[in-house]
């Protein structure tokens, strides 16, 4: 079933699939992020290498049984018919009470219904304090009026 939109892209549609992406990824529901990937997509996200939609579920609830309050922004970089590169960064705590903002790249690769066959992620943690958090609202979902990486400065 096709996932608008589709590729080829342009700025507009980039932009949305971008705020797609980063929306389904703050539900923290690994079942329905997972349906935004091919039956048999291929992830390398740190040193882990997944393939297919039950290994992405597998890793994002492991993922999030860990990283707790967990809030993300997703922000364009560039982008060419089916494919984009999109910079993000997350905020979250471990069980310890340590806070961390993550920051990372994305490589993604679309067919030609939308749904993503390839993500290619590279991730750094840095510990921070609570009171040095930016990614600060609350809900599923970033506010469509809250500012983007770029406005936070990140």
């Amino acid at each position: 079933m096709p996932t608008p939109p589709l590729p080829p892209f342009t700025a507009e549609t980039a932009a949305e699939k971008v705020r797609a992406a980063e929306n389904a990824w703050n539900s923290q529901d690994p079942a329905r992020v997972a349906l935004a990937y091919t039956p048999d997509s291929n992830w390398r996200n740190r040193t882990e290498f997944l393939q297919g939609r039950n290994a992405i579920t597998a890793f994002l609830t492991r993922k999030w049984s860990r990283e707790h309050e967990y809030r993300l922004v997703k922000e364009l970089w560039g982008f060419r018919v089916n494919r984009m590169a999109v910079r993000f960064a997350y905020e979250w705590h471990d069980d310890a009470g340590q806070w961390f903002r993550s920051y990372g790249n994305e490589l993604w690769e679309f067919d030609d219904d939308g749904l993503m066959r390839r993500r290619v992620a590279s991730i750094n943690d840095l510990p921070i304090a609570e009171t040095d958090r930016k990614l600060l609202w609350s809900g599923t979902q970033r506010p469509l009026d809250y500012p983007s990486l770029s406005e936070l400065g990140l």
